[in-house]
């Protein structure tokens, strides 16, 4: 019988190289272990990336800053702050970056797609994810894909991070076979400073994250099939500690992530407060 493929998005891909531990909690143990509370920061993240959905879907001639407080206001995720001032103070901040942002955008250009799942099977992979955005700009041989992806946090990226990001390169390695055009070109856009990190990526770059999922792809179902056999689910999948562990979910469940740092729903938040350094 031919091995099934793996059915994978990035995130469950990311879940099991930052911690196999928490990628069982999240995927495997079932019922699943209880999360803690939502985090203000991935709030403000999907109230941002749904404000630009948002935008895009309006008709051209209304695509202006003007626009954008009423798309926030109605796309706003109130979950995890400390308390109303605190997220008073995010919503105008957030509303800054957008409209930042908005003025170096062209309201009559059309991407190719907003928020589009790609998807793409392997010998080993069943892929599938969903792009912030997709644009098709000219290139030296004709038209090109380019993966855009919105970043809310306060660090600054640079083209390490863009060359890095497995996610990235599978969205342009999938795109490119769903669409029938070339792919290699990523980027960040970190809209608190305003800055684009990005990369370009060679067939073979692309193929080598392509091979590093396929190796996560098969670790993991090699962990699933040892539980399976009667190996100990700790042992399958062991916990990875680190700085992670106080961001973590299962902070609260995983005996190594009881004893790091707690960090507060809203602590990644101030720091979207504090003025924002480009490097």
């Amino acid at each position: 019988m031919p091995e099934r493929l793996f059915v994978c998005t990035p995130s469950k891909l990311g879940a099991y190289t930052d911690c196999p531990r928490r990628y069982r909690y999240s995927y495997v143990d079932r019922p699943a272990p209880p999360k803690g509370p939502p985090w203000a920061h991935n709030s403000l993240g999907a109230s941002v990336h749904t404000a630009l959905r948002n935008w895009y879907a309006l008709p051209a001639d209304r695509r202006s800053s003007d626009a954008l407080p009423t798309l926030l206001k109605g796309t706003w995720v109130r979950e995890g702050y400390r308390d109303e001032e605190q997220e008073r103070a995010v919503f105008r901040r957030a509303l800054d970056w957008l409209e930042s942002y908005v003025e170096t955008l062209d309201p009559d250009q059309d991407p190719l797609g907003v928020e589009r799942v790609v998807a793409v099977k392997t010998a080993v992979l069943a892929f599938n994810g969903r792009t912030d955005r997709i644009d098709s700009r000219p290139g030296p041989d004709g038209p090109q894909l380019v993966i855009v992806d919105y970043k809310t946090g306060r660090t600054g990226l640079d083209a390490d991070d863009a060359r890095g990001s497995q996610a990235l390169a599978l969205y342009a390695y999938a795109a490119e076979r769903v669409f029938r055009q070339p792919c290699r070109r990523v980027e960040l856009h970190h809209l608190p400073t305003g800055t684009v990190a990005a990369h370009d990526h060679t067939p073979e770059s692309l193929a080598r994250q392509l091979g590093r999922a396929e190796d996560t792809a098969r670790d993991i179902m090699a962990a699933e099939r040892a539980i399976t056999d009667g190996t100990d689910p700790d042992e399958a999948f062991p916990v990875a500690p680190g700085v992670r562990c106080g961001w973590c979910d299962y902070r609260r469940t995983c005996p190594a992530g009881a004893d790091a740092p707690a960090k507060e729903p809203w602590t990644a938040v101030e720091r979207a407060l504090l003025p924002a350094d480009p490097q």
